[in-house]
This record gives structure tokens, sequence and C-alpha cells, in this order.
């Protein structure tokens, strides 16, 4: 990488180690891991239509599986679409990271194998992510566009795999921000020594 372009960009980083004020990736991350746990959670409700039926009728609910199955079609696209600028971001807030040496998390990691593993762990789940959209998409329009059930049981227990592996990626997330202070304005003053009660008023 350019060194000049980097002594650029690092003289215009913030309190939190980057050049605008609220980080992207986590707020982007919130909305991929919201998007793919409502597509496979409508794919879950339609799937068990026959045994919901009668309690959406006993609340009036005018529901009709077709319907669940669409919601869990379009989060699904969305959460595939958002996940590619989700990771974009990940690797361009990590690359103006910096965290402190010597210190360990609560995995016995330190920060740079937490960011190693946290930035592969991106690439592989939004690969899960891509490849459960188009294995959605087949279902849709080829495999099962005339059944009434439009998801594969696989489909689904694989769903829940990668709500797992979203689980131990979050976690190694949190151990960067939590327990590094990488893009944490707080932790970032309060390592260069200044009130952050003051500084960020």
């Amino acid at each position: 990488m350019n060194p000049e372009l980097l002594e650029r960009v690092s003289a215009q980083v913030g309190a939190n180690g980057l050049p605008y004020t609220i980080p992207i990736h986590p707020n982007l991350v919130h909305l991929t891991l919201g998007l793919f746990i409502v597509a496979i959670g409508f794919d879950i409700v339609g799937a068990l239509f026959p045994l919901e039926k009668p309690v959406f009728k006993l609340l009036a609910i005018p529901a009709t599986r077709s319907n669940f199955f669409d919601v869990g079609w379009y989060n699904m696209v969305a959460a595939a679409i958002v996940t590619f600028f989700t990771v974009a971001a990940g690797f361009y807030e990590i690359m103006l990271a910096d965290s402190p040496a010597g210190v360990k998390s609560a995995w016995g990691l330190e920060a740079f194998e937490t960011m190693l593993w946290h930035g592969v762990g991106g690439v592989v789940l939004l690969g899960a992510i891509v490849g459960m959209m188009v294995w959605r998409g087949y279902q849709r329009f080829i495999w099962r566009k005339d059944l009434s059930r439009q998801v594969q049981w696989s489909y689904v227990f694989a769903g829940l795999f990668i709500f797992g592996l979203m689980f131990v990626h979050g976690t190694l997330g949190a151990h960067l921000a939590g327990e590094f202070g990488v893009h944490n304005t707080a932790d970032h003053l309060l390592r260069l020594g200044a009130d952050p009660n003051v500084s960020l008023r």
C-alpha cells in the first residue's frame, strides 16, 4: 500500500481511529445479521405453517404460507447484497486499526490473531450467505416452485448452523472493540490520557 496515502488518511482520523465519527462496519454487521435472521426465521415459520395455521386463525391473522416464503427470499437477497458492503467496510476499518500489543482476549488470542480470524470469518460468512441465497433461489424458482413448502429442511438446518458461526464470528468482533479497543472512541481517548467526559462533549 502507498505509505504517502496511509499517512494522509492517518492525519485525518478522529478519536476512534477512523476518518469518520461513527464506525460503519458494526452498523452494517447488525443489518446483515437482522436480514439473515429474519430470512431464516420466516422460512421456518413458512415450513411449519400447517402446524401454526390454527393459531393464526384463532388470532384472526390473515396469513398465507407463500407470504412467509416471500419475506424469507427477499431478506436473504438483501442480506447477501449488504454483506459485500459489510465485509468491505470491515477490511477498510481493520487496515486503520491500532490495537495494543501484549493484551489477550478472553479466548487467549492477541489483537492481530483476533483481527485475522475475524477477517477470514467475514469472508467465509460472505460466501456462506451468498451460497444460501443461490440455494434459496434454486428452491424458489426451480426445484420447489410447484410445492407448497418452498424450502428444504436441509436449507433451514444450514441456516441455523450459520447462526452458530455468526455467534462465534460476532464474539471475535466484540473482543476487538471491547477488549482491544479497536475503533472504540472512549478507549482510544483513555489510552491517550484524555478524559472522554471532557473530550466528547
